[in-house]
């Protein structure tokens, strides 16, 4: 509405005849590949892995179904892309690079290791991107299976096991995967979730892998073992867990099993010190003089009631950036409430992301609204504010907060 579609002959409003020529500007493919550079995640990497130095590298294996996507890396819902560059093309526009896709899809019903375990035995470094493809995940197309397809497995763990150098996993895909082979596998030194990157998905991949990007992703779903597939049904969208029929629940909010990797995960080629500058160790509420949880014990107050106006507190803290490189981050707060009405092991309150050049600091401030932010829904759908002690997250971060009446 706000392009004014609405209000008559497009073409005769601002933005009606907008076209390729408009579209696929350089400022435009260089956002496109900013997008994707700031949506990669780096959920392992072994010292000594990344980023690697072009300069060292005279050759790159590059082996996976996915390592010279084109269509794939831009997932559905798409536009018309200006151009592709697959990871192939991205990273062999940097170092000499060797081929072979070890899959003809990624169903990967008959893996070909020989070429693939060759070119990587005598590589200086090997890239092996794999993962889905709308083939496997799609509306109308839930996976009951969330391993990497049919023989990738196979492929990643041989080609690993034959490597010469350091092994970086990428892994495209929309939904988590099962990756815990690689995980627990010294000889896979490097995992990157790089989702449906877009077009320019390739050339922000050789960015993170040669360290012209420093990664800031974050993970905005916890990945599941496949074994929680097997034991939770689909159609059960229930968040918290049945102890009485071993119903585990969902999210990082109420599950405590075993995880892949966990909403929020994602490193860096750096390292960041989070420092406390500010905050209240106690909170009290304003009830009036009449009101029943001055009578009688309360675990909880109604969020709905003038108590609720203006409660507020501020929270001050110091990001330092220990690294030498230049490096976003992304500062999350959470709340871990008092244990009644079911409450959530932890919720997300705030966050901001922030870029801090190397060895630099800056203060983040949070202003969390008592009744809104750290409330929590009781067994009949009311919205609570739990009275007691609260533990306040970020990063390695731990502060007590009492809300008292």
């Amino acid at each position: 509405m706000r392009l004014g579609f609405f209000d008559g002959d497009p073409s005769k409003q601002p933005y009606g005849n907008l076209g390729p020529k408009d579209v696929c500007t350089s400022a435009n493919q260089e956002l496109a590949r900013e997008a994707a550079r700031q949506g990669i995640v780096l959920l392992k990497n072994s010292p000594g892995s990344l980023p690697l130095n072009a300069k060292a590298i005279k050759s790159l294996a590059v082996i996976g179904p996915n390592a010279n996507a084109t269509r794939t890396m831009i997932g559905n819902y798409e536009g018309i892309p200006c151009k592709y560059t697959s990871p192939l093309q991205g990273l062999t526009a940097l170092v000499p690079t060797t081929f072979a896709a070890g899959c003809p899809d990624v169903q990967c019903t008959n893996a070909a290791l020989d070429d693939a375990k060759k070119i990587a035995a005598s590589a200086d470094a090997t890239v092996i991107v794999v993962g889905a493809n709308l083939a496997i995940e799609a509306e109308s197309r839930d996976r009951v299976n969330i391993l990497l397809p049919g023989q990738q497995q196979q492929l990643v763990t041989e080609v690993a096991n034959a490597a010469k150098g350091p092994v970086i996993l990428a892994i495209m895909s929309g939904g988590g995967m099962d990756v815990s082979f690689a995980k627990t596998n010294d000889k896979i030194t490097s995992i990157l979730w790089v989702g449906y990157p877009g077009e320019a998905g390739g050339a922000a991949i050789a960015d993170v892998v040669f360290g012209y990007h420093n990664p800031s992703g974050r993970l905005p779903m916890t990945w599941y073992p496949q074994s929680y597939v097997d034991k939770v049904p689909m159609t059960d969208m229930n968040m918290r867990p049945n102890p009485a029929t071993g119903y585990p629940g969902r999210t990082y909010r109420f599950y405590k099993g075993e995880t892949v990797f966990s909403f929020g995960d994602g490193i860096s080629y750096s390292t960041f010190e989070h420092k406390l500058i500010k905050a209240p160790q106690l909170v009290s509420v304003p009830l009036a003089e009449d009101h029943v949880c001055r009578s009688s014990e309360c675990k909880s107050l109604d969020v709905a009631g003038e108590h609720c106006q203006n409660l507020a507190f501020d929270i001050h803290l110091r990001i330092k950036n220990k690294g030498k490189m230049s490096s976003s981050q992304t500062v999350f707060l959470f709340s871990s409430p008092p244990a009644v009405h079911n409450a959530p092991q932890k919720h997300l309150l705030a966050f901001e992301k922030i870029h801090l050049t190397g060895k630099s600091e800056a203060l983040v401030s949070f202003k969390v609204d008592v009744c809104k932010d750290m409330s929590v829904v009781d067994e009949l759908g009311n919205r609570k504010v739990s009275l007691g002690q609260h533990m306040l997250h970020v990063g390695d971060l731990k502060h007590p907060l009492g809300v008292m009446i």
